[in-house]
């Protein structure tokens, strides 16, 4: 039974779907400045990372903050202390795909931050008297709304699974049970 065009009958259904996705990677410096001043780094990293995602006109934004901890001496290398300091951001970060029939007043986004933000560098200033910091941070955003999608109708119904039946309990193994897993070639191994 085939069927022909005349006979194809299309729906338009309102459905949630991802309606938008993007993607951003940054890297940014940021200056903490320790009350005695550094010597050297002994080491810098980042803690409680929180953050939240808005729509925006052109996109999407992450709202956050987090820790910058620096362990450092001082003193010519006699003594150590640990600097700390809140940092925030805003990420805008574009839809690179959107699906323009979406209903924007359903529209809900999300993020996530597929890497976390990493101390990738710190040394002290040149005057000596502050410690640079780059951190490298990357978000993925989603954005779900309502959408119409066309599906295409098969006048005849859903075909009837049920009345099949199918063996799966591997009994037919055919040639391959006298396979000898000892005679593996050396060029595949």
């Amino acid at each position: 039974m085939s069927i022909t065009d005349k006979d194809l009958q299309f729906r338009e259904i309102i459905t949630k779907a991802v309606c938008g996705k993007g993607r951003k990677f940054s890297q940014v410096s940021h200056t903490v400045t320790p009350s005695h001043a550094p010597t050297s780094i002994l080491g810098a990293w980042i803690i409680n990372h929180q953050y939240e995602a808005a729509k925006a006109s052109d996109g999407v934004e992450v709202i956050g903050t987090y820790d910058i901890n620096i362990w450092y001496s001082y003193d010519r290398n006699t003594k150590t202390d640990v600097a700390k300091e809140t940092v925030s951001y805003v990420d805008v970060i574009p839809l690179s795909y959107i699906d323009k029939k979406h209903r924007a007043s359903t529209a809900e986004v999300s993020a996530t931050a597929t890497q976390e933000p990493n101390c990738v560098e710190a040394s002290v200033s040149a005057d000596g008297s502050c410690v640079i910091i780059r951190v490298e941070r990357e978000f993925m955003i989603e954005m779900v709304a309502e959408t119409k999608v066309c599906v295409l109708v098969n006048p005849n119904g859903c075909p009837d699974f049920h009345d099949k039946s199918y063996d799966f309990d591997g009994e037919d193994l055919g040639e391959y049970e006298d396979l000898d897993p000892e005679l593996i070639d050396e060029d595949y191994t």
